[in-house]
């Protein structure tokens, strides 16, 4: 079957089948809303339209938002019903080559995470053992080395941005060590996935900086091979070409900083504002893994994840969905369905409080790799009990209505946390 190319002109009017026409009601998937209080979106969209919602994306394109934990674990447990394959889009004749999101929902391109069935086995087949050859101990020292390094660049003053000064290098500064990078070309990376992230008119110009560094990174590693994920995957007994290497680099790389940057930032959001949840921490009544595990539930750091595309024409919570049709995976607002809330029966897991049935990593094949799992939790965790030991009285600078939120209705974070501290001193000064 011939597939649209994605750079070919927009028609004037969106394709016969696509849900535009079904769905004239469907939901702009941008604004303010998703900023201040995204769960407030998803109460009146399950309410207005059930577990399987309308939804509009930039430039009019129209996709399904799959709301209902139910629903959304159906779709990530039928990989033939609703594969990861973007190829199958019905939109892509209406989609310019400059989209903003593009990035983000991708091309039909040969990597782990574009790729779907056998081919996407495959690359699975050599990220996966690459990225659980890194040692969880070394990772911790990783972490702890860099954490330190971190916040000595901020202890000495008693002012720091959490966000900009800990949460959003520590993940890129651990994940370049362990893929391969140089510490010094760990900001510039850090900056190229925070305009990925964001969607807006430099997603592309990141996109292509972020995948020359990958090829750089690629051709090194071959030359001079070494303990690292790149040395670990260009090794595997399979042939992959380097557009493959380079493309699941990118992959790993980018979630692995971006939700981890976001999940740092939203628990230590937590710890600053909630008085409640503060006092079960320093109380013993409540420990750090509880407290990123709570965030998961409450506070996801990927609420929408794009996508599955439907491989023919079939029902969803109450919605025709046409063969072609793009669901975006509602993450955030399917761990805070009243099914899972209420435990209602057949609701497929148990009630709040079951840690492992969350939905934050995503479900089925394609959900996120347990090695990357792991690798995610080490830094949060590390980077949590490091920051405290070392600013222990540690407080938010202002008031908690005056935190921004991350102008992406994808990403969950808080893209500034200003706080105040007793000034310390550094640990070269403690030694």
């Amino acid at each position: 079957m011939t597939r649209p190319h994605p750079e070919q002109p927009p028609p004037e009017q969106p394709p016969p089948g696509c849900p535009a026409h079904a769905a004239p009601a469907a939901v702009p998937l941008d604004g303010p809303g998703f900023q201040v209080d995204p769960q407030a979106l998803y109460r009146a969209m399950r309410r207005d339209h059930g577990p399987v919602v309308p939804v509009e994306l930039p430039g009019g394109v129209p996709a399904w938002l799959v709301v209902g934990y139910r629903e959304l674990h159906r779709v990530t447990s039928d990989g033939e019903l609703f594969p990861r394959d973007v190829g199958l889009w019905n939109q892509w004749p209406r989609i310019p080559a400059d989209w903003p999101l593009l990035p983000m929902v991708g091309r039909p391109l040969p990597s782990i995470y574009f790729t779907a069935g056998e081919e996407h086995r495959r690359h699975v087949r050599m990220v996966v053992p690459a990225l659980e050859g890194a040692d969880p101990f070394e990772i911790r020292g990783h972490c702890e080395q860099l954490a330190d390094r971190l916040v000595d660049a901020v202890c000495g003053r008693g002012a720091a941005d959490l966000v900009a000064d800990f949460c959003e290098p520590l993940p890129v500064l651990v994940l370049a060590r362990l893929v391969g990078f140089p510490d010094d070309e760990g900001d510039d990376i850090a900056e190229v996935l925070k305009d990925l992230a964001d969607g807006g008119p430099g997603a592309q110009s990141a996109h292509q900086r972020f995948g020359e560094h990958m090829a750089r990174l690629v051709a090194a590693k071959r030359a001079a091979p070494g303990d690292d994920v790149t040395s670990r995957m260009l090794a595997f007994p399979e042939a992959f070409t380097d557009e493959e290497y380079v493309l699941d680099l990118m992959a790993v790389t980018a979630a692995g900083h971006l939700t981890t940057a976001d999940w740092l930032g939203n628990s230590l959001r937590l710890m600053l504002t909630e008085d409640e949840f503060a006092d079960s921490m320093a109380g013993g009544r409540r420990s750090v893994s509880e407290a990123t595990t709570e965030v998961l539930w409450e506070d996801a750091p990927t609420q929408i994840l794009a996508g599955r595309w439907a491989v023919r024409d079939t029902r969803l919570g109450g919605q025709h969905i046409r063969a072609g049709d793009m669901l975006l995976l509602g993450l955030g607002a399917a761990n805070t369905d009243p099914l899972i809330r209420q435990g209602a029966p057949g609701s497929g897991a148990p009630a709040h409080g079951g840690a492992g049935a969350h939905l934050a990593f995503s479900h089925g094949e394609y959900r996120c790799p347990f090695p990357a799992q792991e690798i995610a939790e080490i830094i949060v965790r590390t980077g949590i009990e490091v920051l405290l030991d070392r600013l222990p009285d540690l407080e938010l600078a202002v008031s908690a209505g005056e935190l921004v939120r991350r102008p992406s209705a994808f990403l969950r974070g808080t893209t500034s946390l200003p706080v105040r501290f007793t000034p310390v001193r550094t640990t070269g000064d403690l030694s």
